[in-house]
């Protein structure tokens, strides 16, 4: 029987866990999103984003 802590953790169940993750066999979970992302459209929402940033200061205090 498999040795649990008191709050009903399997430690052998997790150290498996640990050790597949360790070796990547469960995939890689910062690639999964990656393959998703349009680098070039973020880049471009965040210049636009500098952009009203800029203008907005450049005129705060002006009403």
């Amino acid at each position: 029987m498999a040795k649990r802590s008191k709050s009903g953790t399997n430690a052998q169940e997790v150290r498996q866990q640990n050790a597949q993750s360790a070796s990547g066999s469960q995939g890689n979970f910062g690639t999964e999103f990656a393959s998703e992302t349009d680098v070039q459209q973020v880049k471009q929402q965040n210049q636009q984003a500098e952009s009203r940033k800029a203008k907005n200061s450049g005129n705060a205090g002006q009403q």
